[in-house]
Parts: structure tokens; sequence; C-alpha cells
């Protein structure tokens, strides 16, 4: 199965759960929702904006010839699908002094912001469990 057929599987099996959701439950408030896919960030205030608009935010400091960020890409996209957090997503290359400010050494680095504050730090590929997990814990 190639990736474009994964990332495919992943959005249709997204949008079938937001059509059952739509069906069977009352509206979301518009202002706690948090967004369904990952929001790329460009800037440190960017960032700060991103946390501070939604109360967790899962970031992807990433490099785009990094194997394991590639991996990692899904399942970042499926815990931003069907989590309460926001996902935000950081490519280190073009956001140096954004990576440096928060001792991003390795990557894929996700760190995980709780009202405002970075509250977890994970290096290297994650599983989805382990991280939807993490995301339960402060949502």
């Amino acid at each position: 199965m190639t990736d474009d057929q994964t990332l495919e599987e992943i959005r249709q099996r997204k949008l079938e759960e937001l059509r059952d959701r739509a069906a069977g439950e009352e509206p979301a408030d518009s202002t706690q929702g948090s967004p369904t896919e990952p929001i790329s960030i460009h800037g440190a205030a960017e960032l700060d904006d991103t946390v501070a608009e939604h109360d967790v935010v899962l970031v992807d400091f990433y490099a785009d010839w990094c194997g394991p960020c590639q991996m990692l890409e899904p399942v970042v996209e499926t815990i931003a699908a069907e989590t309460d957090a926001a996902v935000a997503k950081v490519d280190i290359d073009a956001n140096q002094q954004l990576a440096a400010e928060y001792g991003v050494r390795g990557v894929p680095t996700l760190v995980l912001f709780s009202d405002g504050q970075p509250a977890e730090q994970l290096v290297g590929m994650q599983q989805e469990a382990q991280l939807r997990s993490l995301v339960g814990k402060y949502a």
C-alpha cells in the first residue's frame, strides 16, 4: 500500500466519522473546536497565536528530509482529525530559531502544550496509541 493510498483511507474514514458525528450529536461549540488538519506554522508569532487559541496543541517539529518524520505524518494527521487537540507542524529548516527555542536537537520532536505552556516533549517516531493517550491526559 502506498503512502497516498494510506492518506486517502484516513481521509475517507475521517469524513465518514464526521458525517456520523454530525448526524448523531449536537453541534460542537465553535470556539472550543480544534482544527481537523495540522496547521503549518511559520514563525514564533504564529505558534504563540495557535497555542493561545487552543487548550491542547501538539506541535510536530519535522524536516522534509527526515524519514521518521515522513512515517509520523499520517499518525499526526490522524491525531489532528480524531482528537480534541490542535496539531501544528513546524519545519525546522525554515524555522531554525523557533526549533532552537524549544530545544529541538533531533527530528521528529513533538511538544505538547496545555493551557499555553509546554507540558511534554517526545523525540523520535511515536505510536498513534501513545499520542492519543498523551493528548487524552491533557484534553
